[in-house]
């Protein structure tokens, strides 16, 4: 062999090592990555710390949330019963309230101090009444409203116009704006 062929052989030779050894660094890089976690494959203590710190913070919000949730549906519930009690007692006292009035239209000595008395406690239910928010519904004279008015009765006159109330027969009562009671009423044609 000429120095010539020599030369491009441990050329050759080089080259085949300068691959094999690159080739077992890139190898050996690839086996280490394998065996040591990265520190993107697995987190840290303190991004592992606060990612839990996180969760408890949204665990706190949630609940404080339906707690306030939680707090403003039952004072709603509250209002609620409370405002159907007041409907339910009142309808139920409204009877008294007719009594005490037929009472005091069928007595013919108003200077009687039975009369008297009568009419002194007619006027304080009627006080304790508006004092709980429950009022008297105006209808004579008024439109007829089927939400208010319940017409038993119909007339025909010309001096009133269509749909109008002419006579109460029995007063109706609301609580703010709920009807306990309709008014009934005639209604001319």
């Amino acid at each position: 062999m000429s120095s010539k062929e020599k030369d491009v052989k441990n050329e050759e030779i080089k080259e085949e090592v300068k691959e094999k050894t690159l080739d077992e660094v890139i190898n050996s890089k690839e086996e280490k990555e394998e065996e040591a976690p990265s520190d993107e494959v697995l987190p840290s203590k303190e991004e592992e710390l606060e990612g839990k710190v996180a969760e408890l913070n949204d665990r706190l919000l949630r609940s404080l949330a339906e707690f306030d949730n939680y707090r403003k549906r039952t004072t709603a519930e509250k209002a609620a019963m409370y405002s159907a009690g007041v409907g339910d007692t009142a309808e139920r006292l409204l009877g008294v309230l007719d009594n005490f009035e037929r009472a005091l239209s069928s007595e013919q000595d108003k200077e009687n101090s039975f009369y008297k008395g009568v009419e002194m406690i007619f006027k304080q239910m009627k006080e304790a009444f508006e004092a709980l928010g429950v009022s008297e519904i105006e209808a004579e004279g008024q439109p007829f409203d089927p939400n208010l008015h319940n017409a038993v009765m119909h007339i025909e006159s010309e001096e009133l116009g269509e749909n109008v109330v002419s006579m109460v027969l029995q007063k109706g009562y609301k609580y703010k704006d709920k009807v306990i009671r309709p008014a009934m009423v005639q209604v001319a044609n």
